[in-house]
């Protein structure tokens, strides 16, 4: 079984210490966003997840225990590093600040677990092609060397973002176009692997190749370790990841990207931030009276290994 950590809220930056008591004590306890009353409890033992998958806009908190943590788990680790300033992603690290942890991190635990994200790619006045192609030249020579590959997407037209975001541009396909064969240019010229996920169109003229970000292949190379051929859907249309479960929560990350599909209440974030326990087995509040808890169905991936 895979845990995702990071798809609905940014874990490491904001909830490091509840993810280290967790893993310590070996279980968690997941809400169901669409049943709020149904809990599951996941085992979070070494021999019954199969990766931890994390996904964040900042290390820092987390990286002194990196180590250890990849010493337990096969681990993969999505590093996400856009052109947005401040007005965008109002509590991300500068770029400068997080490529320095990016380097840290992968001299941690390796390269090869560590995928950069340039993630999501849209267009306003500010932030036009010509920044983007930029701004990715500029991080990608600093990065490329630090990485296992790049994963680019272009944003979902969600409906809140007409009114979160009303300075986005149309993005058409032709801007796609050029996007996808800018970035390959740039990622071929620093050796860099690129690739989308979750996107049907298909930019393979350009070196850039459509993918997973959690495949059995990236997973499994990472971290010296097969998987078995499962059949599944991904969480979206063109998606090739594997199944996964996560241990987070909507409406409860502190980042403020104003494009963010899973902030779809800002006013609520605050007040879920301070029902947040580091002590409790669930990342927001405690189990309640009227809470039913279940345990989750755990089953390995993994081709177990010969002698």
């Amino acid at each position: 079984m895979i845990i995702n950590v990071g798809a609905r809220t940014d874990i490491v930056n904001y909830y490091s210490e509840w993810l280290l008591e967790r893993l310590a004590e070996g279980y968690v306890y997941s809400r169901n966003p669409l049943f709020p009353n149904k809990v599951t409890k996941y085992l979070l033992n070494p021999q019954v997840v199969d990766c931890l998958v994390f996904c964040s806009k900042n290390y820092q908190p987390l990286l002194a225990k990196m180590d250890s943590v990849a010493e337990q788990y096969h681990i993969y680790c999505h590093y996400t590093i856009t052109a947005y300033g401040p007005e965008i992603e109002p509590r991300v690290p500068s770029i400068a600040e997080s490529i320095a942890t990016l380097q840290k991190l992968a001299a941690t635990i390796g390269r090869e677990k560590v995928a950069w994200r340039y993630d999501p790619i849209f267009l306003t006045e500010k932030y036009t092609l010509k920044q983007h192609l930029q701004t990715f030249a500029e991080i990608s020579e600093q990065v490329a060397a630090h990485v296992d590959r790049c994963i680019i997407n272009f944003i979902e037209p969600y409906p809140h973002l007409k009114t979160t975001m009303p300075e986005l541009l149309e993005l058409t396909n032709e801007d796609k176009r050029q996007l996808a064969q800018g970035l390959g240019k740039i990622a071929k010229k620093h050796n860099l692997k690129i690739q989308t996920c979750g996107n049907n169109q298909d930019y393979r003229n350009y070196g850039i190749q459509p993918s997973g970000c959690i495949t059995a292949q990236i997973i499994g190379e990472a971290n010296n370790c097969q998987f078995r051929k499962v059949a599944h859907s991904g969480m979206r249309t063109g998606c090739h990841c594997l199944p996964s479960r996560d241990l987070g929560a909507y409406d409860t990350c502190l980042n403020g990207c104003r494009y963010c599909y899973a902030n779809k209440h800002p006013q609520k974030i605050e007040e879920n931030y301070q029902q947040h326990d580091p002590h409790s087995p669930l990342l927001i509040g405690h189990l309640r009276p009227t809470d039913v808890l279940q345990n989750g169905v755990q089953k390995s991936l993994l081709v177990p290994k010969t002698l």
